[in-house]
């Protein structure tokens, strides 16, 4: 039965495949029937048709153009934090300026459940009025960061600046055409040149550039922003201390990067560097990092980015390579060091200005973050440089030219990326083999569970530190808690645009559904829900101190147990027909989770939601992991396909149930029933009732057999091992008495005798 149900699921992701990728061309069309022209234009009263490459809609006034539509992820990737795409209908005037952006769809966890919309929309707007094509930092106006979204803002600013991008380019708006008639000679670095110079000699020509900020300049930085809540948190301290000290190099020109990474280590360097990439030497002082903690997690380094004309670059942590100090005479002591390789094909021009930027944030509340940047210039010092090389000629593209071989060099680079779920499984890799090494640890409990069972107090320990390791790591650190978000995700793909990357972007969630999928054939919904739910462990450690404090316990009676068994899956039933209406609908809906508040946002959200998380958690003081027996979306969805698993490794006697209770009245989740047999449906395969099976101490199947053992062993000791019989003595008496008899002596004795009579 399984192995059909297998076959026909993967026969039906076949038959969907061809169609998901037909479907990937574009999906500007389906989205400009739901707004109007002067949201993302003023100026602009209708939209025409969809066309070129990359796909965009003109802009039209009276039939005439003014401009362009297009929609970010069919220009770039836009992916974020949830796995999938964050689509954003940019419009862009024939000057090359964007003039309006609408969010029109978008699944973002954090936003969805943690940080209002409005907030969101406001960091859109801020791009309003940018001339995409002009480097000038006044066209590069910081906006607000959302606290608690860095990664989803990222993703925003970087498709939103890219695909704009590339719109201009490919349609000549604004200073494209100018830029590419006019572009400068380009220099690259004279490789001959390798003298090693001091510290205060590189500072002295530029090759070393310093961004130095007190307290007083930061509290500055944030009065121009005017957000009132960063102005009224001052820096501490004194006002002309150092905040943060930054120098910034170009290290693969050969006399700046000998100099400070001494001659083993720039070799090394230049080994590993490819054609076209940089390296960039940072190093910092003060109570700001510049690197911050965000790669630890996330693997990008979110405080950092480098300009250059209408490009940025980012860097993840594989692009970083820490150094413990500066070769260069003179250099002073840095805590902070690190050197940094531009991305392959990101093609930063040493011989042309680039810019350094630090993002600075404040607190502003408990939660809330307030946001700044501020930066550096960099140019390379003219005697590292080669003379000036002309470029070669360029024709001016078209407008609006259709999808041909002219249109590729400007994405060229971005081509030669890899995609993005390789470049998220390779920047987490470590958690990736924690999460390999965890699922590895958990297969091996239930292989061996026969003899781990048998020590029920090492037993024991192993399961709470699993759970503990659960809800710390895989839960409120890493935020790996699956929902019934991802099933309904999953289904609705399959009757759209169905691509396996979308899933595959975040490795671990990818990782615990495989595992997930698998344990289902093996051993039902238990796997996860006893082991691998942050939120399942949550509860179970609640309830284990609850009864350490001598909280007394409830246990419900069998017949409203059976009774309240079905809510979950009406539930989930409930939100699975929803999805089919409106997804984004079924994702709010599915709010009856407390996941997101308790795990994902650490119970940092308005008060309603924490107080139905709480809400959630508070039966299960008395009634353990009440919200997974009976109100659970996940675990009912789970629980649907449990029928199927292959095995059933969960030992049971023939007087289980009849007439023997023992095991249903300790399952912490009454998952057996009052007849002895296990519900898979319920079952959470915590082994409770395996550990009974071999305890000879509380199953009164095996307590009979010890008994009987023990009887045996103390039959067989010598103690108990009856005297043999003696015969009969025969006895001679003479008148009732028994007669004295005279006994002969030994001969030696009557040898000594006879000695002494001599």
């Amino acid at each position: 039965m399984s192995l059909g149900f297998l076959a026909s699921f993967f026969l039906l992701l076949a038959l969907l495949l061809p169609q998901a990728e037909a479907n990937a061309s574009g999906r500007l069309g389906e989205f400009l029937g739901g707004i109007k022209a002067s949201d993302i234009d003023p100026a602009a009263d209708s939209f025409g048709g969809v066309e070129g490459n990359p796909p965009a809609a003109k802009l039209l006034k009276g039939g005439q153009p003014v401009g362009y539509a297009f929609l970010t992820n069919d220009v770039v990737d836009s992916t974020g934090y949830s796995g999938k795409p964050i689509n954003i209908v940019v419009g862009i005037d024939l000057d090359g300026k964007i003039t309006g952006a609408k969010l029109v769809e978008h699944h973002e966890p954090i936003v969805l459940v943690g940080i209002p919309q409005a907030k969101i929309e406001h960091y859109i707007d801020g791009f309003i009025g940018r001339r995409v094509l002009d480097p000038s930092e006044e066209s590069r106006m910081p906006v607000d960061i959302v606290s608690g979204a860095t990664v989803t803002m990222m993703v925003i600013a970087d498709s939103m600046t890219q695909s704009a991008v590339k719109i201009a380019r490919s349609r000549n708006l604004g200073t494209g055409v100018a830029g590419v008639a006019s572009e400068p000679a380009r220099r690259t670095i004279d490789q001959t040149i390798s003298a090693v110079e001091t510290w205060q000699a590189l500072l002295g020509d530029g090759s070393v550039r310093r961004l130095a900020i007190t307290n007083k300049e930061l509290d500055d930085l944030f009065q121009r922003t005017g957000n009132a809540a960063a102005i009224a948190r001052p820096q501490q301290g004194d006002p002309n201390a150092s905040f943060v000290d930054v120098y910034v190099a170009l290290a693969s020109v050969p006399a700046v990067g000998r100099s400070l990474l001494g001659d083993a280590e720039y070799d090394r360097l230049r080994q590993d560097l490819k054609p076209g990439q940089q390296a960039i030497l940072v190093a910092g002082d003060g109570p700001y990092s510049f690197r911050g903690s965000g790669y630890v997690r996330g693997g990008i380094f979110d405080r950092i980015e480098l300009i250059q004309s209408e490009g940025s670059i980012r860097f993840r942590d594989r692009n970083y390579r820490r150094l413990g100090a500066v070769a260069a005479e003179g250099a002073p002591d840095f805590p902070e060091i690190g050197v940094f390789v531009t991305p392959d094909g990101s093609n930063l021009d040493p011989g042309a200005p680039w810019r350094f930027q630090l993002l600075v944030q404040r607190a502003t509340g408990a939660l809330d973050k307030a946001f700044v940047t501020t930066g550096l210039d960099y140019s390379t010092p003219d005697k590292f440089l080669t003379a000036p090389v002309a470029p070669p000629a360029v024709t001016p593209l078209a407008v609006a030219a259709p999808a041909s071989a002219a249109t590729q060099p400007a994405v060229a680079a971005a081509d030669n990326e890899p995609p993005l779920w390789q470049r998220m499984w390779l920047a987490r890799k470590v958690d990736i083999a924690i999460m390999l090494a965890a699922i590895g640890v958990l297969t091996g409990i239930f292989f061996f569970q026969d003899i781990l069972v048998k020590w029920p107090r090492a037993y024991e320990r192993i399961r709470l530190s699993y759970l503990a390791f659960t809800l710390l790591w895989l839960g409120w650190y890493e935020h790996a808690q699956l929902s019934v978000v991802n099933i309904l995700t999953f289904f609705n793909s399959l009757r759209g645009d169905f691509r396996w990357d979308y899933f595959l972007r975040d490795p671990l969630i990818f990782i615990l559904w495989s595992a997930v999928a698998a344990a289902l054939l093996f051993w039902g919904r238990g796997a996860y829900c006893g082991w691998l739910c942050p939120f399942g462990a949550l509860q179970e450690w609640t309830n284990r101190l609850a009864r350490w404090a001598r909280i007394p316990q409830v246990r419900v009676p069998f017949w409203l147990n059976q009774r309240l068994w079905p809510f979950k899956y009406m539930i989930f039933l409930a939100l699975f027909g929803l999805s089919f209406g409106s997804l984004g609908l079924a994702e709010e809906a599915a709010e009856v989770e407390p996941f997101k508040t308790a795990i994902i946002l650490h119970f940092a959200r308005e008060w309603w939601f924490v107080l139905f998380a709480v809400g959630c958690l508070a039966p299960g003081l008395f009634i353990e992991r009440f919200y997974c027996r009976y109100l659970c979306p996940l675990g009912g969805a789970l629980a649907i396909p449990a029928r199927v698993r292959m095995f059933d490794w969960l030992k049971r006697y023939k007087e289980c149930g009849s007439p023997c209770q023992r095991c249903s009245n300790d399952c912490p989740v009454q998952a057996i029933h009052p007849e002895g047999t296990i519900n898979p449906n319920e079952c959470i395969q915590c082994l409770n009732c395996q550990v009974l099976y071999h305890d000879d101490q509380r199953c009164p199947v095996v307590i009979q057999k010890r008994i009987k053992r023990e009887k045996f062993l103390a039959l067989q000791s010598p103690s108990m091992v009856p005297e043999p019989k003696r015969k009969p003595r025969v006895l001679v008496t003479v008148n009732g008495r028994e007669p004295s008899v005279e006994r002969k002596p030994a001969a030696s004795q009557a040898a000594s005798i006879e000695g002494d009579d001599q």
